[in-house]
């Protein structure tokens, strides 16, 4: 089995490529490929000037892996690297163009989300599966998908778990463009050369004041008491129960404990 791992190319035109690849999960990430992530996003030298995220061989990204969604540490929940992660892209001076195609669930819709673009070949399938799988889904995510497709839209997605083609995604704002899959590559990157020709103080200027105008304004008590309602979760025969039943293939047996 190859290992996951993630593919770093900067280009002459000021875009760096980064292409998740492990290929026997569909692109799922797992601890390292976060920390790959986090320190591809944090380490750009000054010639980049947009980042190209993408998944190998026609697959975005089938989430997190499930294995590594145990239950919580004392003062760590299992997914705390990820969000971080995500957190830095959102906030990254760079503009950032999410290539989607195939799936894109859980942790890989959170990734696209994160992204300032998202541009999808037409066998894209978005899915967000926390409910099937007895977690609550950070509220940073929850937020980033309730602004790009409102907030009715996003319950909708969250709590059935239902899965969005290209066409839906398109018409409920969370794809900016949908396109054949060799149309989508070519127009991906030909969007973060453009990206990458504006003036980056102008740019990084705007993505920081955007930021702050749409940022969600939950107080401390109140991120420690959503943090404790995930830790249970997290914690929950529930949350057992469903990675059980999804790596098993069948319905879960939820009893709400």
């Amino acid at each position: 089995m190859q290992p996951s791992s993630l593919l770093v190319e900067d280009r002459d035109d000021g875009v760096r490529v980064l292409t998740l690849s492990n290929p026997a999960r569909r692109n799922a990430l797992d601890d390292s490929q976060v920390a790959r992530l986090d320190e591809a996003l944090a380490s750009a030298p000054g010639k980049v000037r947009a980042v190209l995220i993408r998944g190998a061989g026609g697959t975005f990204c089938s989430g997190y892996d499930l294995n590594l969604l145990a239950a919580p540490t004392e003062d760590r929940l299992p997914d705390d690297a990820l969000m971080a992660c995500f957190s830095r892209l959102e906030s990254l001076p760079l503009p950032s163009v999410a290539l989607v195609q195939g799936w894109a669930f859980g942790a890989g819709f959170d990734l696209a989300a994160a992204c300032d673009f998202r541009v999808g070949a037409e066998d894209v399938v978005f899915s967000m599966p926390p409910a099937r799988l007895g977690i609550v889904y950070s509220p940073d995510g929850l937020t980033r998908a309730a602004r790009l497709v409102g907030v009715a839209r996003a319950k909708n997605l969250f709590l059935t778990a239902r899965r969005l083609d290209g066409e839906e995604a398109l018409a409920w704002g969370l794809l900016d463009e949908c396109l054949p899959a060799a149309d989508a590559e070519t127009r991906a990157l030909e969007l973060c050369r453009t990206l990458a020709a504006q003036a980056p103080l102008a740019v990084a200027g705007m993505k920081e004041t955007f930021r702050l105008l749409t940022r969600a304004a939950l107080s401390d008590a109140e991120r420690a008491h959503l943090r404790e309602v995930r830790a249970r979760a997290f914690a929950s025969e529930d949350a057992r129960e469903g990675r059980a039943a999804f790596l098993e293939k069948r319905t879960p047996r939820f009893r709400g404990q």
